[in-house]
């Protein structure tokens, strides 16, 4: 034990050894521990502060980031071999704003875990609080809509929710100002999906690669592919 340790602390892969280590903002770690982590993802083995002896651990990690890492890497301040460790079998999750049908879920789950957090009821979720979610573009992603939550539980003082959700021309879905009138949620999906459809035709069915309906909407071709799955879209 090292100078001035009072008590011996058992590290995270030691505690996740047989297990599962969730590492979150990976793209954080700093470059001197980044070779730490390499050493301990290729060899299953490390020396705990203050010991002579080597340990060894099997680990399952799991790793997130909201950074591009193949940029990072480019930029210098990841390292590339580490990188390729870590993508042995990449998931690239679409923004929020991509997965509207998920904010119900996620805000019902966030409201049960706020409520609980402050010792109060779990406040109702509306349809009009879910028109509101949906709505918005979300550009924090799923921690804005966990805060955003968040706070209007706190708020709510046993009263109906309220969200405080940003209103600028570059955040809300589609550009939509203060004061112009609300699209429904039917109506949103009917403007999609007609924007799909025009899409395909244009494409000739295609999806992927150059010319693809993926390209010309912008968006991912797995995304799109989704999409067209639970819009009921026939192609050609």
């Amino acid at each position: 034990m090292f100078t001035g340790a009072v008590r011996d602390r058992i590290g995270r892969f030691q505690l996740a050894d047989g297990g599962t280590l969730f590492l979150d903002e990976v793209a954080e770690i700093p470059p001197e521990l980044q070779s730490k982590l390499l050493r301990v993802l290729q060899e299953g083995e490390f020396e705990r502060l203050g010991e002579d002896h080597t340990r060894h651990v099997s680990v399952r990690v799991i790793a997130a980031t909201n950074r591009d890492l193949e940029q990072e890497v480019e930029a210098g301040g990841f390292r590339q071999d580490l990188y390729y460790r870590l993508s042995v079998f990449p998931l690239k999750v679409p923004p929020l704003r991509e997965r509207l049908e998920d904010i119900p879920i996620l805000a019902a789950s966030f409201l049960e875990q706020a409520a609980k957090r402050i010792h109060c009821p779990v406040p109702v979720l509306t349809r009009s609080n879910v028109d509101d979610l949906t709505r918005y573009a979300w550009p924090g992603n799923i921690r804005e809509l966990q805060n955003v939550i968040e706070r209007a539980v706190i708020l709510t003082g046993g009263g109906p929710l309220r969200f405080s959700l940003r209103e600028s021309t570059d955040t809300v879905v589609a550009g939509l100002r203060p004061k112009t009138p609300v699209s429904t949620r039917a109506q949103l999906l009917e403007v999609e999906r007609t924007g799909i459809v025009k899409a395909l035709e244009r494409s000739a069915g295609k999806i992927y690669g150059p010319g693809g309906a993926a390209e010309i909407l912008g968006m991912r071709p797995t995304t799109l592919t989704s999409k067209i799955a639970a819009l009921q879209i026939k192609r050609r």
